[in-house]
């Protein structure tokens, strides 16, 4: 390239070259001069196949855009795989996005209008179509299309993500590394503006039954989030502890220790306390969701183990990253 590209396209990924391979082709739809952008491939589990996959497309490209693959191998994670690519980058906005978004044409340019006006960052529009039906699991993955700044649809300065550190890499899984980021921003007293014309569309993946089980983990980095940024975490993500689910597990201990202790009326009294509220807290997940079969068996048998399983991995966080439940 005789200059270097307006804006850089980071897509990390990690053993999911379907995805990948459907992300790049919708990238290489953008209506961007392809003289004005580059895309770099962060590959988290560096795989033959991965690599040769961006080959065959860097190739098919001729350099315009020019397609790098870059291995990601001294750390794991989003976060890290991003850091590897925006340090990469030779334009002065980094624009993210994941390796199972579509984005749409008219994204890089949009984003690049959007930054025009000299912001730090800004977020585009996140669209993930849902069923006519959608059930607990469904419903509860669309929230990300409510989030005030989200990696699959951000843009960013590269001077402004070395001023911050870029992304904090102990944040190993896809959870609240986004948020991270929003609120080094923010404590900064950057300007994140709007970008609603530059659009991703987030398809739904298909999910196993009580996927939302195995997501539990991710929750022990929210007491990161919260041991960095205790007054934003307040502000925007959560005014405080989840007192439903201390709860729900004071009242189980409860029910054991009374039973160990001979006190059955206690236990009785205390079983009867978890019962309801563990009832209010299915009630209230399966309310808004679809009324099928499946989809209620889900929400029930979620219903008895997610409190516990939500506060141990936050006690897991606080013993790892710091003490204080969010």
């Amino acid at each position: 390239m005789t200059r270097p590209p307006l804006i850089s396209v980071v897509v990390p990924t990690y053993k999911r070259p379907d995805l990948l391979e459907r992300c790049l082709a919708a990238l290489l739809k953008q209506n961007l001069s392809r003289d004005d952008w580059e895309l770099l491939v962060c590959d988290d589990g560096p795989s033959v196949q991965i690599e040769a996959l961006v080959r065959r497309i860097a190739e098919r490209t001729e350099g315009r855009p020019l397609v790098r693959y870059l291995a990601v191998t001294g750390t794991q994670g989003p976060a890290g795989a991003r850091n590897v690519g925006w340090r990469s980058a030779d334009a002065p906005v980094i624009a993210f996005t994941d390796d199972d978004t579509m984005p749409e044409p008219g994204w890089l340019k949009a984003g690049l209008e959007a930054m025009a006006s000299g912001v730090e960052a800004a977020v585009g529009t996140v669209v993930m179509p849902l069923p006519n039906d959608p059930g607990d699991l469904e419903r509860d993955a669309a929230r990300l299309t409510q989030a005030e700044f989200v990696t699959a649809n951000c843009f960013v300065r590269r001077d402004i993500l070395d001023a911050v550190g870029g992304f904090d890499e102990r944040f190993t899984l896809a959870w609240r590394e986004d948020s991270d980021l929003h609120f080094a921003l923010l404590e900064r007293g950057c300007t994140i503006a709007p970008a609603p014309a530059a659009t991703v569309v987030h398809p739904l993946r298909p999910m196993p039954f009580a996927a939302s089980l195995g997501m539990q983990k991710k929750v022990m980095f929210d007491v990161l989030l919260y041991r960095k940024f205790p007054r934003l975490y307040r502000e925007r993500i959560r005014p405080g502890p989840p007192w439903l689910y201390l709860m729900i597990c004071v009242s189980l201990v409860a029910v054991v220790l009374a039973v160990l202790a001979g006190r059955f009326e206690m236990a009785i009294a205390a079983a009867a306390v978890w019962g309801l509220l563990t009832v209010y807290f299915f009630i209230r997940r399966l309310r808004l969701s679809a009324y099928t079969l499946r989809n209620i068996a889900e929400v029930l048998f979620t219903s008895l183990l997610i409190p516990p399983l939500s506060i141990f991995w936050r006690a897991v966080g606080a013993a790892r990253f710091g003490r204080g439940l969010p």
